[in-house]
């Protein structure tokens, strides 16, 4: 059987692991020695090729699984230069609205007035500060909270 399966699989131009006998189709199978015989039993789907998948996907949707934990993302698995990965403009987006958030929190509770809260809004806007801590020592330094706790 192991000849028969060598053969039909130089006729398949494939592997020898995939070449499947038909269950019922046993006894014409051994009675076939030629390679026209076998020809006949491929042509009558008694011996076929089995498609199977070339590479397996279980690893890649494990990794993927671990990537939406946020698992595998660290500098090191990193590919593309500084700014592929977030742009420089969705950066600059994030940095703005926390501190334009921070800022809208401070007035909504008193604690600084509508014309210090435009200043520092159009300096946000600006890019004067690095973050919201800098914003933070900014307003501080310059007494512009009142009544801070």
């Amino acid at each position: 059987m192991k000849s028969k399966k060598r053969l039909a699989a130089k006729l398949l131009k494939t592997s020898p692991k995939k070449i499947k006998f038909a269950a019922d189709a046993m006894e014409d199978i051994k009675k076939a020695i030629t390679r026209s015989d076998i020809r006949g039993l491929i042509a009558t789907q008694q011996i076929t090729k089995s498609k199977k998948p070339q590479q397996s996907r279980f690893r890649a949707r494990k990794i993927a699984v671990q990537k939406t934990k946020g698992r595998r993302k660290g500098q090191g698995s990193r590919k593309g230069k500084k700014h592929s990965k977030i742009t420089r403009k969705e950066n600059w987006m994030v940095k703005v609205r926390n501190q334009r958030e921070f800022l809208r929190k401070l007035r909504a509770g008193d604690l600084i007035t509508s014309q210090n809260y435009r200043l520092t809004y159009s300096k946000i806007k600006g890019g004067f500060f690095r973050n919201k801590r800098h914003l933070k020592l900014y307003l501080e330094e310059n007494k512009y909270l009142k009544n801070a706790k």
